[in-house]
């Protein structure tokens, strides 16, 4: 663990967003409080981070007290409204020169974080998006309905995400429309099968270079973009994702870049967890991301 002196922030605002309106599988809505749970608040002051502002988390009404009113993004009139809210306190977040951490919640909320950091910035962020999924789909093209697989699209087309410093990593589930999609975006996107063959360290190399054009870079992490084996609590699993090690290692070199502005870490999902045992790993992520280092 790296001694408090080295850590990368003073400060971290925390808040949740226990948003499970994007996603079929119920339980992501715990996610939040299973990562603090993971002594999230501990292990951020372990690495010397002086004040940390937990926000608690945003409401978010349950899915039995809503109608669906289209089944091609169900609930987006509801997670468009929390998604505001969560902009504005990223925005409020930025402006006091903190750090945010953004818990999930299904992936649907990055819509959110996104919108804060652009109204902070004045401009789109750049972006490393950890994912199995391209989360690409649009309400036509969804085959679910399923809004947390598209926040990406939606961001890109509200002018949240700009493609030429957009980075993708870890895909290995990716439908038909949803390549194409992906192909006339212009994001970069590596496979899984590009980590197995260029090597995880070859790949942040050239994602932070994107990713870093022009500022700051917010990263947007879904666990299921690590392999089951090591983050059984997500909704949507796929085998042959990140290991451990290569999760980390996205981390750690993001944190060395110096130009990590924020980060959320969503799709936790406890009622599929062992012990909370994806939630532990996020928080290490976290850590990571802001400076812990082997030695």
């Amino acid at each position: 663990m790296i001694a408090a002196e080295r850590a990368m922030r003073e400060r971290v605002d925390i808040v949740g967003v226990p948003m499970d309106l994007g996603a079929s599988r119920r339980g992501v809505d715990m996610g939040p409080s299973a990562v603090r749970y993971a002594r999230l608040h501990e292990k951020l002051r372990a690495i010397g981070v002086a004040r940390i502002e937990d926000r608690g988390n945003l409401h978010v009404p349950i899915r039995e007290s809503l109608a669906v009113s289209d089944t091609h993004a169900k609930y987006l009139d509801t997670i468009d409204a929390v998604c505001s809210e969560l902009a504005e306190i990223v925005e409020r977040i930025l402006a006091e020169k903190s750090f945010p951490i953004v818990l999930g919640g299904d992936h649907s909320i990055a819509m959110g974080t996104l919108a804060g950091l652009t109204r902070a910035r004045g401009a789109a962020p750049g972006i490393v998006w950890i994912d199995a999924h391209s989360d690409i789909n649009s309400p036509t093209s969804s085959p679910t309905g399923n809004v947390h697989g598209m926040p990406l699209w939606f961001a890109l087309e509200k002018g949240y995400a700009d493609r030429a410093r957009t980075v993708q990593i870890g895909l290995r589930d990716v439908d038909a429309v949803e390549k194409r999609n992906l192909r006339e975006s212009g994001v970069r996107a590596f496979t899984m099968t590009d980590v197995d063959r260029l090597g995880i360290s070859r790949i942040m190399e050239e994602a932070i270079a994107i990713a870093g054009a022009a500022g700051e870079i917010h990263i947007s992490f879904d666990m299921d973009g690590i392999d089951p084996s090591e983050a059984p609590g997500t909704g949507t699993t796929v085998k042959g994702g990140l290991s451990f090690r290569e999760a980390h290692l996205i981390m750690e070199m993001l944190a060395a870049s110096g130009q990590v502005g924020s980060l959320e870490m969503v799709e936790i999902n406890p009622i599929l967890d062992h012990r909370n045992q994806t939630a532990a790993l996020a928080v290490g992520l976290i850590c990571s991301a802001l400076g812990q280092s082997i030695l």
